[in-house]
């Protein structure tokens, strides 16, 4: 039987619409640039690896900062880290739209990716903080819906405004957009922050981390031109190692002041959600790469008209996930976080049977139930996750869940990536355009055979481990 719920105060409506934006504006600004990169190469007369550092160098920075960012935001004040990272953000989205060079560029699309990681913890810390306990999961729905709005618009308008105007237009509109989001949070959120006593920053902790999964993702970036077994891959991957030993070991040492601080670190409905969230996080981002390959490789289709191509995917994930938060309070974690998992491990399954001679429509039933399963999946994890430790965690534990998310997707990428291209190679056929469209179907069935897979061990986790607990501690600072 469904709760009641009081209707929320205009205040805090208010507060929410200013969390959507900030959260849309950080989400767009994964996406909306990767339909640009041909302008970005011509205009500065970079190659195509160069060119992909603009994107790449932004979501590297990011999701290895977020945990930090999430820390700080506890520590010292949501609303006060949040107008830091807007600025950060802000100044140098204007900065690199007068770029003078491919390298500027991508330097200051790092330094935005830290304004990012920044606010995106600290926007998920006051959006729980603002409404009532009993309405935890809407903040996950908004929170999760908002992004996905954003990662589905930005091809949209990044390919718009290349068109009619410049790419470096599409970063200049993050300004208006973030000193907007940056009033009305001044105007209608109040400060919140965690209870720790401590106030000092783990810096240690931050280094190992940090650099740790720098060496990570720089690994699973390059892997593709210079293999698994290749020298300078396999000393990242041992760098990686051994930062991530150091950091357990400092962690258990620092006591209060550690940047995952123990009770963090001991909580299994928290590692639970974390584990789950990793494995299921390949298939989104595999999804987001090579579906788009198979729109323009084989059926011929433009950036943008690719960017259109996925929005039965990226549109039922965003008007799920502002469903699953409704759905949540009345049914509770489970059977929600169980359907979405369910999803996630039927669309790429149903995606690995399309063949190279099929339409775009033979790819929409597979992704619109993806779609389904990252709407109601996500959003609900981050719920059960925030909702899992203290409330003076909640920044931090939304900046954990997303950081398992870049490194589950990015490892499953680079794994996905290395399966595609082994397969690929297995293609015969009587002339060079078949053999091309036989190893592409090969490779691309394989991959998300093999991400419907590692969906399952994510489906298995959740159904035994997650959501087992209704109850959650008040969402209040």
């Amino acid at each position: 039987m469904a709760r009641a719920h009081a209707r929320l105060e205009r205040s805090t409506i208010v507060a929410l619409a200013a969390m959507a934006l900030a959260v849309f504006v950080i989400a767009n600004d994964l996406t909306a640039l990767s339909v640009a990169l041909p302008a970005v190469e011509s205009d500065f007369d970079a190659d195509v690896g160069t060119a992909q550092w603009v994107i790449s160098a932004y979501a590297l920075i990011f999701g290895v900062l977020i945990v930090p960012g999430g820390r700080l935001a506890d520590l010292f004040g949501r609303r006060r880290i949040f107008f830091a990272g807007a600025a950060i953000f802000a100044v140098f989205s204007l900065l690199g739209g007068l770029a003078p060079d491919a390298w500027v560029l991508i330097a200051c699309r790092a330094l935005m990716g830290i304004g990012g990681a920044l606010m995106w913890p600290a926007t998920l810390g006051m959006t729980y903080s603002v409404l009532p306990a009993e309405r935890a999961a809407l903040a996950g729905g908004l929170i999760i819906g908002s992004a996905g709005f954003g990662n589905a618009a930005g091809p949209l308008i990044g390919g718009f405004l290349t068109d009619t105007l410049s790419w470096r237009w599409i970063l200049f509109l993050n300004l208006p957009i973030a000193a907007l989001a940056c009033l009305v949070t001044w105007r209608a959120v109040p400060e919140s922050r965690g209870d720790d006593v401590e106030r000092r920053l783990d810096y240690v902790g931050v280094a190992a981390l940090s650099l740790g999964l720098i060496a990570l993702l720089v690994a699973l970036d390059e892997v593709d031109d210079y293999g698994w077994t290749s020298p300078g891959i396999l000393a990242l991957l041992a760098v990686f190692a051994a930062l991530m030993v150091a950091f357990v070991r400092n962690e258990r040492h620092v006591g209060d002041r550690a940047l995952v601080p123990r009770d963090v670190m001991s909580n299994r409905r928290f590692a639970a959600a974390c584990l789950a969230t990793l494995l299921m996080s390949p298939t989104f981002f595999v999804s987001l790469v090579y579906l788009p390959q198979f729109m323009q490789k084989i059926l011929g289709y433009s950036p943008v008209e690719a960017g259109l191509g996925l929005l039965p995917m990226m549109g039922v994930f965003a008007l799920v996930s502002f469903a699953a938060g409704p759905l949540y309070e009345r049914l509770g974690p489970r059977p929600v976080l169980a359907a979405g998992a369910a999803c996630l491990v039927a669309g790429p399954a149903l995606i690995s049977l399309v063949e190279t001679g099929d339409s775009w429509a033979q790819l929409v039933p597979g992704m619109v139930v993806l779609g389904a399963g990252v709407g109601l999946f996500y959003s609900s994890i981050t719920t059960e996750a925030v909702t899992s430790l203290d409330p003076s965690r909640a920044s931090l534990a939304g900046g954990i869940v997303y950081m398992f998310q870049i490194a589950g997707g990015s490892v499953g990428l680079g794994i996905a990536t290395a399966v595609f291209t082994a397969r690929a190679g297995a293609g015969l056929s009587s002339s060079v355009e078949r053999i091309l469209r036989a190893s592409f179907e090969s490779g691309f069935q394989a991959t998300f055979l093999l991400v419907a897979v590692l969906a399952l061990g994510g489906f298995l986790v959740t159904v035994l481990f997650v959501g087992r607990s209704r109850k959650s501690p008040a969402l209040t600072s």
